[in-house]
């Protein structure tokens, strides 16, 4: 599967862009601020039905500007696959894949696979939990539907539930027939959620560390633990016990919407014990890891994003990655660079065929390529 050419309307940077690709391997160079990320979060967008980086999709639309439409062709199992997206602002989104629209937009998802490495990929060391269970689910959905039917299910059950704590507001008549469906419809669904989660880490972590030793060079102990109140206790008593605290705070304080993902380096968590190279490399080994995984349960190689990911990384990391995505277990790679010299010196080690494009001011032009 392949990323045959790519159309764009009014996205973001860009007012009108026709680039035709490679199958094995896409290079942009440009300086910074000139639209290199946002050719990647096209592809991103054509294959998870959102920005990678901006959930909003009206500000994903050119300044200016009252609607944006993307297009890829792609080639699937030897047989072209049009998707087609357009934004309109207040007038939301309409997906398509070979001319007819999707009547669900979760019924796109995981047709494309993709996996994206980029600078805010961070966020998953830096940030909250809510964005390691975004990233949990993100992964999960792309080759399991089910999943991604059941997590939707769950929030809408728990919207219904965090609705229900807040119109009692006091109050001492309430219906306990409705709480107790409610909690048995959330804890079902939640338990569900909860074993596909905890067995993804567990087959993730070896293929994770694999990957890190191989492209840090060192023997480190890295480890990702899956947290979850679920693990030890029955999520259905856990919402009972809660339910007089949850009324007071009238929201629902404990279930798998809690979720989080510990990322170890040498037992301590990587956000206090990692320098930049470290975490960088982790990030870049989860991200790999991820791809075989998702690999391995489609037999679809997803295409792989690479954007801006040298940068912190010394020589010798740098060449073990590079070796490591030259194997023929990867697929199609769309790599961002803002140093040509750099992504020369890559090229010239690798013996696939590629495309090198330079991105300037929302327009891209083929410079150099080999087939």
């Amino acid at each position: 599967m392949f990323l045959k050419s790519l159309t764009a309307l009014n996205f973001k940077s860009y007012s009108q862009v026709e680039v035709e690709f490679h199958p094995k391997l896409n290079c942009f160079v440009g300086d910074n601020g000139q639209g290199k990320t946002n050719l990647l979060d096209i592809i991103y967008y054509l294959s998870i039905c959102k920005s990678a980086f901006n959930p909003v999709d009206s500000q994903n639309i050119k300044h200016a500007e009252d609607f944006f439409i993307i297009q890829g062709i792609y080639d699937r199992d030897e047989k072209d696959e049009t998707i087609f997206c357009a934004v309109k602002q207040s007038e939301g989104k309409v997906f398509k894949r070979n001319g007819k629209e999707y009547p669900r937009l979760a019924d796109h998802v995981g047709l494309l696979p993709v996996v994206i490495i980029s600078p805010a990929d961070l966020s998953l060391i830096v940030d909250g939990s809510e964005e390691r269970r975004k990233y949990i689910n993100s992964v999960i959905s792309q080759f399991d539907r089910q999943y991604l039917d059941e997590l939707i299910r769950y929030n809408r059950v728990l919207a219904q539930r965090n609705k229900m704590l807040k119109d009692l507001d006091g109050r001492n008549n309430f219906s306990v027939d409705l709480v107790e469906v409610l909690d048995e419809q959330l804890a079902k669904i939640g338990e569900i959620i909860f074993k596909k989660r905890n067995d993804f880490v567990d087959k993730l972590i070896p293929i994770f560390q694999n990957y890190y030793t191989t492209i840090s060079g060192r023997e480190e102990k890295v480890e990702l633990v899956y947290q979850s109140q679920v693990k030890d206790e029955d999520f259905r008593t856990l919402l009972s016990s809660s339910f007089s605290k949850d009324r007071m705070i009238q929201f629902t304080s404990v279930g798998i919407h809690k979720d989080d993902l510990t990322l170890m380096l040498n037992n301590h968590p990587i956000k206090k014990e990692g320098s930049q190279g470290q975490q960088k490399t982790y990030l870049i080994a989860l991200k790999l890891a991820q791809f075989e995984f998702m690999r391995s349960i489609s037999g679809v190689r997803p295409i792989l994003l690479l954007d801006d990911i040298f940068d912190k990384l010394d020589i010798n990391r740098v060449e073990n990655f590079i070796k490591l995505v030259s194997d023929d277990s990867f697929g199609q790679i769309f790599i961002t660079d803002t140093n040509k010299g750099r992504l020369n010196e890559i090229l010239d080690q690798l013996h696939s065929g590629f495309k090198l494009f330079r991105v300037d001011s929302g327009s891209v032009a083929e410079v150099a390529g080999k087939d």
